[in-house]
């Protein structure tokens, strides 16, 4: 397991405590270059961690490099996992024809358009074969190694390592859902995070370069 981390040092001890009753094979934890106490954290808490240049995609790559495990499972910090989500992995990795997959996502709160948000994100997925981070995103090691992992663009390296995934092969869309934090819709409004992240996916469809992109993700937010 992969696990990328910026300036998480409020909530990182509970996500360490949770990672650490997930009992997975491996836990690599790659901090981008926090400002804060999570190096610090991190130091003192005896788990393997390493540290890389900014950037989603780039810490992840990090972190795969020194993976053994069959599948490589990479959680983004504000996902919950459980041991039967690993369980369920290691199942999986004796079923080769899968070269990855995802998990189905449950947001956080209590809001009822959470639930129907969650419901499409869903959907969408199961649909296209396309995920995203929140999903708990897993792929075999040697096709992550094969499809050269993460591209180094700053925003979609999710979206666009499944894309490339799925030309490759079967992709898993697991029913079990992991709990993804639902801070972004509750803090800027369910529907203008829905119309942002539409219109981010639109744009990033018709070809607008990923860092064109995350410099208007950061205008709107």
């Amino acid at each position: 397991m992969v696990v990328p981390l910026l300036n998480e040092a409020v909530t990182l001890p509970q996500l360490l405590q949770d990672l650490r009753q997930c009992e997975a094979d491996e836990l690599v934890l790659v901090d981008g270059g926090s400002s804060d106490k999570t190096q610090q954290i991190l130091q003192e808490s005896g788990l393997r961690w390493l540290t890389s240049g900014p950037g989603r995609g780039a810490q992840m790559n990090t972190g795969a490099r020194v993976c053994e495990s069959e599948i490589i499972l990479f959680l983004h910090a504000d996902t919950v996992i459980s041991s039967s989500h690993i369980g369920i992995l290691r199942e999986l990795a004796a079923e080769p024809a899968y070269m990855g997959g995802r998990f189905d996502v449950r947001l956080s709160g209590a809001h009822l358009a959470l639930r129907v948000i969650e419901w499409f994100i869903n959907l969408r997925s199961r649909l296209s074969s396309i995920s995203t981070g929140d999903q708990a995103m897993f792929v075999r090691r040697d096709v992550f190694k094969t499809m050269g992992g993460f591209s180094d663009i700053p925003l979609m390296e999710d979206i666009d390592l499944a894309r490339r995934l799925k030309r490759l092969g079967k992709v898993a869309c697991l029913p079990q859902k992991v709990c993804t934090s639902s801070r972004r819709w509750e803090q800027h409004g369910f529907v203008r995070t829905v119309l942002l992240m539409w219109r981010m996916r639109l744009l990033y469809w018709l070809g607008v370069s990923p860092a064109k992109l995350a410099a208007m993700y950061r205008e709107a937010r």
